[in-house]
């Protein structure tokens, strides 16, 4: 099943996490911001042609998947690690009839999973590689790692180098890649502005 008409990310938002809830609101004030951080990334790079209607919709879901995953400062109760909450959006809009949209969902986290990671990490997901393909899958994972979902952390925008130092953590590929994303979307200095 594939869904070609228009969607309301906020319905569909609605359908898993209750308005009004504390974590309604991170979900959707996280998405809002990285949405508005993707399209702002997006606009400085029209010759490559990205849809900007989608990176709209996609932002606004790509963490539709945090419910089912244990973290209890952000108010989500499900029994899986959070580190899979990508696969499992993907699964979810799936099942909706949006791949598209599923698949940024997937592969948003970090700067992208390889499949090596995957193995050398015993990550609890399927082994494949979870890497943004699309410019727009790229766009919004970039713009994703400027904000947290802490309800302290959305007040600022993180730093390249706040980013840098997180994603070190998880290997030299996941620095690599966002620094090719940098060049890619013509950031400049160590805090874009937005």
């Amino acid at each position: 099943m594939c869904n070609t008409g228009l969607m309301n990310p906020l319905d569909i938002i609605s359908e898993y996490y209750k308005p009004g809830t504390s974590l309604y609101d991170i979900l959707v004030k996280h998405s809002e911001l990285v949405a508005k951080k993707a399209l702002m990334i997006a606009e400085n790079v029209p010759h490559l042609k990205p849809d900007l209607d989608f990176i709209k919709e996609a932002s606004m879901l790509h963490d539709i998947g945090i419910f089912q995953t244990d973290v209890r400062q952000l108010g989500c109760r499900g029994s899986h690690p959070y580190v899979v909450h990508g696969y499992l959006g993907r699964i979810i809009l799936e099942q909706k009839g949006f791949p598209r949209h599923a698949l940024t969902c997937e592969r948003h986290v970090g700067a992208g999973i390889t499949t090596e990671d995957i193995k050398e990490r015993k990550m609890p997901l399927p082994i494949r590689d979870m890497l943004p393909e699309s410019i727009e899958e790229k766009i919004i994972c970039f713009a994703d790692k400027f904000f947290s979902k802490d309800p302290d952390g959305m007040k600022n925008e993180k730093t390249i180098e706040e980013i840098v130092a997180k994603l070190k953590r998880y290997g030299p590929g996941q620095v690599e890649r966002f620094f090719e994303w940098v060049k890619l979307f013509q950031v400049l200095g160590s805090k874009p502005h937005g």
